[in-house]
């Protein structure tokens, strides 16, 4: 089950991985990054967006940071400008780093209730499940960005968490 180190490891390899492919990006055009690729959210911004919503609202239940605006139809429009989002992103995953370093492991043995938008009611489920919500739900989309990315003929570098480089491991 989930705990601090569990999840220092996967906030780093978060943070790894969206520079992964956020640089695997950096050659298409617009057009590429939002034409509708079939995933379930559309395209690479589509879907890179609807990971960062995801984020920001579970971070805002395990943390009090800001939640998202928008309900999940909404999640994937929250780009404006590619630049701007590299910068927040890669900002965002810097919080979550520091969340997983700053939280108790005591933290870890309760639960967490919340109303969900996505079934319409109130829920209540271990943190530690929900930690793996977390984690899970990113490396799943990301899969999808990755297929996606690979269908345009872009090859993002490593995904495997033993290959992490060592620069992510030391954060």
């Amino acid at each position: 089950m989930p705990n601090k180190e569990y999840t220092l490891t996967m906030a780093r390899y978060n943070l790894w991985q969206n520079e992964n492919l956020l640089a695997a990006t950096e050659n298409l055009s617009p057009a590429e990054r939002g034409k509708d690729r079939g995933a379930f959210f559309g395209s690479i911004q589509q879907t890179l967006s609807h990971i960062y919503w995801g984020d920001m609202l579970w971070m805002s239940r395990f943390a009090g940071t800001p939640e998202p605006d928008g309900k999940i139809p909404d999640s994937i429009s929250l780009i404006d400008s590619w630049d701007k989002f590299r910068d927040e992103r890669k900002a965002f995953d810097k919080q979550i780093v520091q969340w997983a370093h700053e939280v108790s492991p005591d933290w870890f043995e309760g639960e967490l209730s919340w109303f969900s938008g996505a079934i319409g009611r109130d829920i209540t489920k271990p943190k530690k499940i929900l930690v793996i919500q977390l984690f899970n739900h990113q490396t799943h989309h990301r899969g999808q960005i990755h297929a996606m990315l690979t269908s345009a003929g872009v090859k993002p570098n490593d995904t495997d968490v033993p290959f992490m480089p060592e620069r992510f491991l030391s954060l």
